[in-house]
């Protein structure tokens, strides 16, 4: 008898298609748009799949309660990965040989996308392609598997030259890198030392910690591993439980006067609430915080799309399928999360769009070719191209003022130098 698992064994030889009905055209129907996905829906990072499913959502139920596109209502096909590799691979199996699904949507996670990119380039016939991972990471963005994914969101490398560009520029060359040890950290720390190279400099130290580490975890060894080396500031490549905890413990350890920076990646909300909550001296903890974002302030109601998200978040409230709510979590009403979630899928609307009245995967790369200098609503235009499979490329800045995230504007200000 022939399973899923032996035919994806088998696949190298031979690609294997199922048998389809003429109307079925693979994940799209007369009815519906079928979109899958595989996220951390449980686990120390469960809040980055439920915000962006959130977000996401709040659009797709207001394109939904308007007939949808083309009269096709759009619907997401969710598994639960837990931000680990392995899940994330037989979910991805799953979703594009069992449920046929036309597209794979809102992953969460470089250590989840690496594993599953393979398995696109083993299955291009079928013409299947990963859109707007919640990763910033390079495998995506370049041979070999870059064509068979489109992003939204700047990289990594991006969001790691303006931390050190901006550091530098305020006298702090000195920076150590703390970074979770898998593909997502590495690729962090790839983009520090490139960075700190072109100004003459080197990484001074560096602390890992595990996938899946805790808040609750002890980081005395990671601060004080970087406490010997002496850095004007830190930059943290991890998930909010990890850095939260090491944000903590590199405080209460004297890493005084010491930037702690994040990338987009962290969830900003979920890592301020973790050293907020229930302390009276919270500002100790959060003084030093910059964090790089991907995504506008939810704040500033003066963007168009920030609006637009706001008004539907509160109208449509979004909640995550019952089945995937395994552990208590309490969702953000806003979060930079949240937003990008909303703009990856008013940018998917838009490309289903342009798939016109008879919609196929084989037509999708060249429905994301047409969109060229489109407002997306945050101020910066979105285009694709053969040569160009990544929308945005701003980079926005963000530091900790009465208990919320508020956008930075002057670095000399906040983190010059003056040791």
């Amino acid at each position: 008898m022939l399973t899923r698992r032996t035919l994806l064994a088998c696949s190298l030889a031979a690609p294997w298609f199922p048998v389809r009905a003429a109307t079925d055209f693979g994940g799209v129907s007369e009815d519906e748009f079928v979109l899958g996905t595989s996220a951390a829906f449980s686990g120390p990072s469960r809040g980055l799949g439920i915000e962006l499913y959130r977000g996401a959502m709040a659009y797709f139920e207001h394109v939904n309660r308007a007939g949808g596109v083309g009269g096709r209502p759009i619907r997401q096909k969710i598994y639960d990965d837990g931000y680990q590799p392995d899940p994330a691979v037989t979910n991805s199996t799953t979703l594009m040989l069992d449920d046929d699904v036309f597209l794979l949507f809102g992953y969460v996670g470089t250590p989840t996308v690496t594993r599953v990119l393979p398995l696109l380039k083993k299955f291009q016939d079928r013409d299947m392609y990963l859109f707007f991972p919640f990763t910033g990471a390079a495998p995506q963005r370049e041979p070999p598997y870059g064509d068979f994914a489109f992003n939204l969101r700047a990289s990594y490398g991006q969001e790691t030259a303006g931390l050190v560009d901006n550091f530098v520029a305020v006298g702090r060359r000195r920076i150590g890198v703390f970074y979770q040890a898998d593909a997502y950290g590495r690729s962090g720390w790839a983009g520090v030392r490139k960075a700190l190279s072109r100004h003459g400099e080197q990484i001074v130290g560096e602390a890992t910690y595990r996938r899946g580490t805790k808040f609750t975890s002890v980081m005395r060894e990671q601060v004080n591993i970087l406490k010997a080396a002496n850095p004007e500031a830190v930059i943290c490549i991890g998930s909010y439980a990890a850095c939260a905890a090491f944000a903590r413990d590199a405080v209460d350890m004297g890493l005084n006067g010491v930037p702690l920076a994040n990338l987009s990646f962290v969830g900003s909300e979920n890592m301020l609430k973790l050293l907020s909550e229930g302390r009276d001296d919270a500002e100790r903890y959060t003084d030093l915080l910059v964090n790089s974002q991907v995504v506008p302030s939810y704040e500033d109601v003066t963007i168009p799309a920030v609006r637009e998200y706001r008004d539907f978040m509160a109208r449509y409230n979004p909640e995550v399928p019952a089945e995937l709510v395994t552990e208590e979590y309490t969702p953000f009403p806003h979060s930079f999360v949240s937003l990008e979630g909303f703009l990856d899928a008013k940018l998917m609307v838009e490309i289903l769009r342009r798939l016109g009245d008879n919609p196929s995967r084989k037509g999708l790369e060249q429905a994301v070719f047409t969109i060229r200098d489109f407002d997306i609503g945050i101020g910066e235009m979105v285009s694709f191209g053969p040569e160009r499979r990544q929308g945005l490329q701003g980079v926005y800045y963000t530091v900790v003022d009465q208990g919320r995230f508020v956008t930075l504007d002057d670095w000399g200000k906040r983190f010059a130098n003056v040791g």
